[in-house]
């Protein structure tokens, strides 16, 4: 299969400016052997049966040697001869010039504690799956950099060809490179199915040897596929799964812990400044997946369920957005968080850049919501503005002043072309979207 250009390869490019070498995690599945594979001269595949005793043995008498490969190298799977970090690391302090010699990669589902961090020598990029773009289910018209770096850039009039049929099927599918070398729709899905089963019946245990409960891991799996996109408490996802299976709250948070070190689970935090003494900020995290496609499959829904169930689609469709918008910001040096408050005034995703610059993103399934959400997102930037007003009334110690949004977004299921309304908010059909 032709190679798919990765966002996440531009992030490489520059990383690889500065440092000797790479180490790239993320899920299993998300192509990042690939990704490395393309950039290499040697590559050195520690679980290739026709080699692997040959090469462990190299690794754990006289790891150097394999450094003398053509460079740049891959080390696959390097978790598997954990001397070749202790390696690399050296090598990056005896040979400082010789940026861009060295990627690893390795299973997420396995983690190895290394003598020495690599701090400064090698450097860690987080790979996601592949974004609507990547996969080519967004035409990738509209750039949301370009959005909030040119207040005049122009959105207006963009068409997209993605159906709710397809979307539908897009989010079920999940971003996972191999679906695209599958001919079959029904063999896509099983992609997510296969690996969703082999989180809790191996992974979870494999990651660091310790001996979990399949059936446990997949109820916790199952409350937070039901919790997805929600701010749902930690005391009520635990009764979720009490309900079904008998476990402490300590059990809980380990079994938790350990499914967000395999990158299956992915939190994303508040944001909170506080702009109001009298309004309280909720600090609780968004529960999300790092692939909408692997809460479905603990679900065991098919693509046709949501033709009926719009509302459990709506979050769903929500994780997929903000796993996109997560991958943008990955290579954008962005960070995205959420904003609720005891007022009742929500923002899906807050997408913000490393010099402070930030967008408003309501996520919508139809084009029905789109007033809702452009009244919420103008309430939000007034709360920004008057309390920024307020700050200024005592010119001699004015308090302290926030910056308004660059943009105020939402990113629509159904919609159908972009436009801007009336009072300035951006509206974009999911399938124009690009980083």
């Amino acid at each position: 299969m032709e190679y798919i250009t990765r966002l996440v390869d531009k992030e490489l490019d520059d990383r690889l400016e500065a440092f000797n070498a790479v180490n790239i995690v993320g899920p299993k599945g998300c192509g990042k052997t690939r990704t490395a594979k393309e950039r290499c001269k040697t590559v050195i595949e520690f679980q290739d049966e026709a080699k692997r005793e040959g090469y462990l043995s190299v690794a754990d008498t006289a790891p150097a040697l394999l450094l003398k490969n053509d460079k740049p190298i891959l080390f696959d799977e390097w978790q598997d001869a954990p001397k070749i970090w202790g390696t690399i690391r050296k090598d990056c302090d005896d040979n400082p010039e010789a940026v861009g010699s060295y990627y690893l990669t390795g299973s997420s589902s396995k983690r190895i504690k290394t003598p020495h961090t690599g701090t400064g020598r090698i450097s860690e990029v987080n790979m996601y799956p592949m974004t609507l773009f990547e996969t080519a289910d967004s035409n990738g018209t509209i750039s949301l950099t370009d959005l909030i770096n040119y207040p005049d850039y122009d959105i207006n009039g963009k068409m997209s060809s993605l159906g709710m049929e397809q979307l539908i099927f897009a989010v079920c599918r999940g971003g996972w490179p191999r679906c695209m070398e599958i001919r079959k729709d029904s063999a896509k899905l099983k992609i997510a199915q296969d690996y969703a089963r082999q989180i809790y019946q191996k992974d979870i245990s494999a990651i660091d040897d310790i001996q979990r409960n399949p059936e446990l891991a997949r109820v916790i799996l199952w409350s937070y596929a039901r919790n997805t996109a929600t701010l749902a408490k930690q005391t009520s996802l635990i009764a979720d799964v009490q309900a079904n299976i008998g476990v402490s709250k300590n059990t809980f948070i380990e079994y938790v812990d350990a499914l967000k070190r395999l990158y299956v689970l992915k939190d994303i935090d508040a944001w909170a400044p506080q702009i109001r003494s009298k309004t309280a900020i909720r600090s609780a995290k968004k529960h999300l997946f790092v692939d909408p496609s692997i809460a479905i499959a603990v679900l065991g829904l098919s693509p046709e369920y949501f033709y009926k169930d719009f509302d459990l689609f709506g979050h769903m469709f929500e994780n997929l957005v903000i796993r996109d918008l997560l991958a943008f910001a990955e290579v954008h040096g962005g960070r995205v968080l959420h904003y609720s408050d005891s007022n009742g005034l929500e923002i899906d995703a807050i997408y913000q850049l490393s010099d402070g610059r930030y967008a408003l993103i309501e996520i919508k399934r139809g084009v029905s919501a789109i007033p809702e959400a452009e009244a919420g997102l103008l309430r939000f930037k007034q709360l920004i503005i008057d309390h920024n007003e307020k700050s200024m009334q005592n010119k001699e110690h004015p308090g302290v002043i926030y910056r308004e949004p660059s943009q105020c977004i939402i990113i629509c299921a159904n919609a159908e072309m972009a436009y801007t309304t009336s009072k300035g908010v951006k509206v974009i059909p999911i399938g124009c979207l690009r980083d």
